[in-house]
């Protein structure tokens, strides 16, 4: 058996988190530079609100920064100045649209309950980083997120506080205050699917016949997938929302594949949402309307349907065919001809003005925000925390293109909202909360840890002033256990759990009443002789 004689690490340093300082100089560049041309092209000045937006702004971005710093050094150094460019340019296009309106004699004002919204959004995710120090505290109330979400998709159907707008009832109000819970229900269930998936996950794997080549699961094990599926079509059925019963759906089958790495309940998931997808459009007259705009919208008969029919989505294709590659300019193009051009169709709004190539700059740092989501779910070493950060990522992801699918007409429109960009109280203050959950993940995924790496010695310093510490056997730490449970979070091995290379442990020797760096010898052992500990 190897002998190996460790030696004392270098302390590791502590961030200095330059990279996202200069990256936030170049994001409040490219918000506070769009607010200003908004004023030149409609004004030919820039807008009376001009400085305390910027300080404002300013003053959001270098807050989060601080709390970064201080709270969470070794966080993803990227997550934050994109956020603060996408809700910067979303705050720019919606005051370009109330200052057109203005022009024309509207009243409404939208951007600056839009900048409330925002500065709520950004001290949530602080509040988040700042008190919650560890994201696996939240496994332990994996079932209590469940009923939180099931009690906040449930809330638009009580009466008093639900609301119908535009024929869903998706609302609630509460002290004059309206919120769109399902934005927040995302959160919840992606906690309790996490929780879940990450005690579950073998037996969703392993156990059940084989069929046609697929691992198919045992037909006990379908009930939470069951569950999930009634619970979308009910909010289909009886909130008269699409595009949440998508999300809702699309979520856990994408958190059982990255649990698992089962195609097949993939295929499961596809065919149940094409089942209800196709009972659903026959049966409900809004799911009906909505697939024939999808199929039909220049139809004259459904073009000029009311209630439910394509002006609005004809409208904003004409918008982005208006926009061409490079786009009209701030302030230049017409796209308050659109209904909910701030809200649902901003896309189009931006495709106006923007055009083509501001539209895929726009896209490119929502998959930079998604890959480093992504990243992060690989970077940290528990199983909970691997497929929380997958799944918050991939609801950012989802929700993307099911707003911008239904815009375009790859899917029939949902109604749902882009991330930070549209204008929406409740969608911008969840997805903050997301950003903030992602920001605390990142940063315990890149703390410097004791675990042994697999056939190294664990000489890794376990804070920034300590020395390296190999780790005993005998004394198996929750980070540990994370670490057994990230092995198996995602995907199993095939064939069985010792397919590939022999886990291996660090055992050490130390000597008594040791001061400073431990310098007991080590030895490198394998899983066989592990199980005789």
């Amino acid at each position: 058996m190897a002998t190996v004689e460790p030696h004392a690490a270098r302390p590791a340093k502590r961030p200095s988190r330059g990279a996202e300082a200069g990256l936030l100089v170049l994001a409040l560049a490219i918000g506070i530079g769009a607010y200003a041309l908004v004023g030149f092209g409609l004004l030919d000045e820039v807008p009376e609100q001009f400085v305390p937006y910027s300080l404002g702004l300013v003053a959001l971005a270098v807050v989060g920064h601080v709390v970064l710093r201080i709270k969470a050094p070794y966080a993803d150094q990227v997550m934050l100045p994109v956020v603060v460019a996408l809700n910067g340019l979303g705050l720019a296009m919606i005051s370009r649209l109330d200052i057109g309106g203005q022009l024309v004699g509207s009243t409404k004002e939208f951007a600056s309950r839009q900048f409330m919204w925002t500065a709520l959004g950004v001290v949530a995710a602080c509040a988040v980083v700042w008190f919650l120090k560890d994201h696996r505290t939240l496994r332990k109330y994996s079932y209590t997120a469940m009923i939180v979400g099931l009690v906040l998709v449930m809330m638009p159907l009580l009466p008093g506080i639900g609301q119908n707008i535009n024929g869903a009832r998706i609302w609630v109000n509460i002290a004059d205050f309206s919120l769109q819970p399902a934005e927040f229900a995302k959160i919840a269930f992606a906690i309790f699917f996490a929780g879940y998936l990450v005690t579950n996950r073998d037996t969703l794997a392993l156990a059940g016949p084989k069929v046609l080549g697929l691992q198919l699961p045992r037909l006990r094990d379908l009930g939470p997938l069951v569950i999930v599926w009634g619970a979308s079509l009910a909010v289909l059925i009886f909130e008269r929302d699409l595009g949440t019963s998508l999300l809702f759906f699309g979520l856990f089958v994408a958190m059982l594949y990255i649990a698992t790495e089962r195609f097949s309940w993939v295929v499961i998931g596809l065919s149940m949402f094409a089942v209800g997808a196709v009972v659903a459009a026959s049966v409900f007259p809004h799911v009906a309307a909505r697939v024939d705009v999808w199929l039909h919208p220049l139809d004259p008969e459904i073009f000029g349907r009311s209630p439910g029919g394509s002006g609005q989505l004809v409208g904003g294709m004409f918008g982005l065919a208006n926009g061409g590659l490079t786009g009209t300019g701030w302030g230049q193009g017409y796209p308050r001809l659109v209904p909910y051009a701030n809200s649902d169709f901003i896309y189009t709004s931006l495709g106006e003005e923007l055009g083509l190539a501001g539209l895929l700059a726009i896209l490119v740092m929502y998959l930079v925000l998604v890959e480093r989501g992504l990243r992060t779910a690989i970077g940290v070493r528990d199983g909970f925390g691997k497929l929380l950060a997958g799944g918050l990522a991939f609801v950012m992801a989802w929700q993307l293109f099911v707003v911008i699918g239904g815009i375009t007409r790859i899917i029939p429109l949902t109604g749902l909202t882009m991330p930070f960009v549209a204008h929406g109280g409740s969608s911008l203050l969840a997805n903050w909360l997301v950003i903030g959950l992602l920001l605390r993940i990142s940063d315990n995924a890149r703390r410097p840890s004791s675990l042994p790496v697999r056939g190294q010695v664990a000489a890794h310093a376990a804070g920034p002033t300590s020395g390296s510490q190999p780790v005993a056997v005998g004394s198996r730490s929750q980070e540990a256990v994370d670490a057994g449970e990230a092995r198996a979070a995602v995907g199993p091995a095939r064939g069985g759990p010792s397919q590939d290379h022999p886990t291996q442990v660090v055992r050490t020797d130390l000597p008594e009443n040791a001061e400073g760096p431990m310098t007991g010898a080590t030895e490198i052992i394998d899983d066989t002789e592990r199980k005789n500990l």
